[in-house]
C-alpha cells in the first residue's frame, strides 16, 4: 500500500468541482477564512485587554474532616 500520488489528488479534485461547484466551493473558503481570522482576532483581543487585572483564585481547600480531629 503506497500513498496517494499527484494524479488520485487530480482526479478527487475534479469529482469534488464536479459536485459542489466553484461557487460553493468559494463560499465555503470564504467562510472558513472569515471564522479563523474572527477567531484570532477573538484571541488577540482576549489577551490584551487594557486595565483589567486578572482575578485572583484562592485555591485553598478545607478538609472538614481534617478540621473536625482537631477540634477533639
Amino acid at each position: 500500500m503506497g500513498g496517494l500520488s499527484i494524479w488520485h489528488w487530480l482526479i478527487v479534485l475534479v469529482v469534488v468541482l464536479l459536485i459542489f461547484g466553484t461557487k460553493k466551493l468559494r463560499n465555503m473558503g470564504e467562510d472558513l477564512g472569515g471564522a479563523v481570522k474572527g477567531f484570532k482576532q477573538g484571541m488577540k483581543d482576549g489577551s490584551e485587554t487594557p486595565g483589567e487585572t486578572p482575578k485572583v483564585v484562592d485555591r485553598t481547600t478545607i478538609d472538614v474532616e481534617a478540621r473536625d480531629r482537631t477540634r477533639t
